[in-house]
């Protein structure tokens, strides 16, 4: 049985922000005129305004002799000077991706440093025979065929601005093949509930088609590049996982998927501009755009509405939509037949991969508190296939009584975009108080358009055994979302403990309680400050943590040596984690030179055949798959990494 704890009453996905990280409001350029000058922000002066106001009026003045026959010109030229300014502040404003070409690359660590680090991680799980055993093949690791492999990766880092990128895409995602939709997306309930959005039944049209407006002017933000950069202090962050949010989707291969994205900026050309929606079984499509506007909500909730009548008085349709929940190697094939029997089915699965996003019309009711989401999360995560398109980069669900939650393939992007879209969405409804108070006037927009898949015996065939499998493996996890209110990260910082290391040490010692044995553990540390950046493995289970933990089980152990051990544990956490976010992890660093020996048709090194290496977690095989969401709202959910293992993803307020 799989366990996947979510805590906190609020967490989404393991990719852990970095530490103090802001998201800093965009620089907008305020060009205050003042008499002749222009004051330039920040520097509280006035510069001389070259080819501006100064020296067109004394031009004009030297011309006409006159002050005062200046006025009616000098207005004119102001106005000018106005649409020039803004012109300036449009082309010095942060763009949302202008930094992306100066970021560093992603460095390759030192091979002596990260096995250092790597013998350090396997020793909870060793005996002192064990470690000396695996001390010798680490030796000759570095010595022999591992120094061989450190300079043909360092070779490859001169040629590529990120050597990980393309190989821990294809490693991670594209080449997994049991079904993705239930062991790699994540996904997570809104938490609209906790303010104006409560559950209420007959609100999910209405509701849906707000959010859906707040989520579609979050797209035009990228579209036009404003959306803030994301930065530590003045340090910007990498942003192209942003591009993958809207219009991209995953597309079944036989041996490995494939990754497309059709999203554009305004500046790089057209971008599709339609969504899909499912309900019962059936896919429909329009564009939010009329006559180059975005919809209204009152427009959205009027497609919306025809949809679900349509639905509701029609018999359900097949639900090709399940077939994504499949192994990949079995969905590959059964969209090759799908395409086979009628080449128009290809262009409408082009419809869906192309869509900016898939809105599921879900006819499920669950249960929800502020206190309990245990209950929805499942639903977001196990919920009907049928209406879920399991590769789409997002799926944003609407629940019967006006509840929401979203589920995404997680190959595009790591949980941080997810959550900062869905903060956004959150906050804007809050501030309008979840009401649309614009123009109720809805233009002539045409009907959504359906998308009535060409379908035999065998198509239905395959859905059943989707559905069936999915249904199946979904029954084996068991989901639990609770709320710990007794105190949250005031406290921790008012002690001085950095509030996510206090969760992570706190989850060692529950599972050393639970189970009287360290517990191998992945925690997600970004590695944004790099070119095209994602993650890196903290293993959160070290010596530190462990001597704390035994020493809590010791009922001899006085109180000031477990603070002392405890305080030795945070501070190995601490530094663990920055080294992760500065390039310094080994975790995939080891993945790299494996990956070398490989293309290089080199046999396994020993030290990747060592029983201690998947003990201790490597190759994907913690027992612990954990990280921290953030600290708003947000919460979300993944299942765990090996099956008797348990993912615990967590969010931190300052009172729970």
């Amino acid at each position: 049985m799989r366990s996947c704890l979510c805590v906190g009453g609020r967490s989404l996905r393991p990719r852990r922000p970095l530490p103090l990280l802001s998201l800093e409001p965009s620089f907008e350029l305020a060009a205050l005129r003042q008499s002749a000058g222009t004051r330039y922000p920040g520097t509280g002066s006035h510069q001389p305004s070259s080819n501006l106001c100064d020296s067109k009026i004394d031009l004009l003045q030297h011309a006409l002799g006159s002050r005062k026959q200046l006025i009616l010109v000098y207005r004119y030229f102001s106005y000018c000077d106005r649409i020039m300014e803004n012109q300036l502040a449009k082309s010095t404003e942060e763009r949302t991706f202008q930094y992306q070409d100066s970021l560093p690359s992603l460095p390759v660590p030192s091979l002596e440093e990260s096995l250092k680090k790597y013998l350090e991680s396997v020793k909870p799980f060793a005996n002192e025979e064990e470690y000396k055993k695996t001390e010798a093949i680490v030796q000759k690791f570095q010595n022999g065929i591992g120094e061989k492999l450190q300079q043909k990766l360092l070779e490859r880092a001169k040629e590529k601005r990120n050597w990980l990128e393309d190989w821990w895409l294809n490693v991670a995602y594209l080449d997994v093949r049991i079904p993705s939709q239930l062991h790699v997306n994540f996904g997570g309930p809104a938490s609209h509930i906790e303010h104006y959005w409560p559950p209420k039944e007959g609100t999910q049209l209405e509701r849906g088609s707000i959010s859906l407006w707040h989520i579609l002017n979050y797209w035009q933000l990228l579209r036009k590049e404003k959306l803030p950069v994301h930065k530590v202090g003045n340090t910007p962050l990498d942003m192209n996982q942003f591009r993958m949010l809207f219009a991209t989707c995953k597309v079944p291969g036989i041996t490995r998927d494939s990754l497309i994205n059709y999203f554009r900026t305004e500046s790089e050309g057209h971008c599709p501009s339609h969504t899909a929606v499912m309900c019962r079984g059936r896919v429909f499509v329009f564009d939010v755009m009329h006559e180059g506007c975005l919809m209204t909500p009152p427009e959205i909730l009027r497609q919306l509405t025809y949809i679900q009548k349509k639905c509701r008085r029609e018999p359900d349709g097949p639900g090709v939509a399940a077939l994504t929940s499949e192994e990949r190697t079995r969905w590959a094939k059964a969209r090759e037949y799908l395409i086979r029997l009628n080449p128009e089915n290809l262009t409408m699965l082009e419809k869906i991969q192309s869509s900016l996003l898939v809105f599921c019309l879900d006819d499920g009711s669950p249960r929800v508190t502020p206190e309990d989401y245990s209950q929805v999360a499942t639903k977001v995560l196990t919920g009907d296939p049928t209406v879920r398109w399991g590769d789409k980069s997002y799926n944003l669900i609407s629940f019967s009584n006006g509840v929401f939650g979203c589920n995404c393939d997680h190959a595009p992007y790591d949980a941080m975009v997810i959550v900062s879209i869905s903060s956004y969405v959150d906050q804007k409804i809050f501030e309008s108080e979840g009401r649309w108070t614009g123009s109720d006037k809805v233009r002539d927009i045409p009907l959504p358009e359906e998308l009535v898949f060409t379908v035999d015996e065998k198509v239905l065939n395959d859905i059943n055994q989707a559905k069936a499998q999915y249904f199946k493996q979904a029954s084996d996890l068991q989901l639990l979302v609770y709320a710990f209110t007794s105190f949250g990260k005031k406290l921790t910082k008012k002690k001085k403990l950095h509030p996510d290391t206090f969760v992570q040490l706190a989850l060692q010692l529950a599972y050393y309680r639970l189970h009287g044995r360290p517990g191998c553990c992945y925690e997600t540390a970004m590695t944004r400050y790099f070119y095209h950046g994602r993650t890196e493995t903290v293993r959160s289970c070290t010596v530190e943590a462990v001597r704390w933990c035994q020493s809590m089980q010791d009922p001899s152990t006085s109180l000031f040596e477990q603070q002392h051990r405890m305080l030795e544990a945070f501070a190995k956490h601490n530094k663990m984690m920055k080294d992760c976010s500065t390039g310094k992890g080994f975790d995939r660093h080891l993945l790299g030179l494996s990956l070398i020996a490989k293309e290089e048709c080199l046999p396994v090194p020993e030290l990747f055949t060592d029983p201690l290496f998947s003990r201790s977690g490597g190759g994907g095989n913690f027992v612990l798959s954990t990280s921290l969401i953030g600290y708003l709202r947000v919460q979300g959910v993944v299942v765990p990494m090996v099956h008797n293992g348990y993912g615990f993803f967590y969010h931190i307020r300052d009172d729970r």
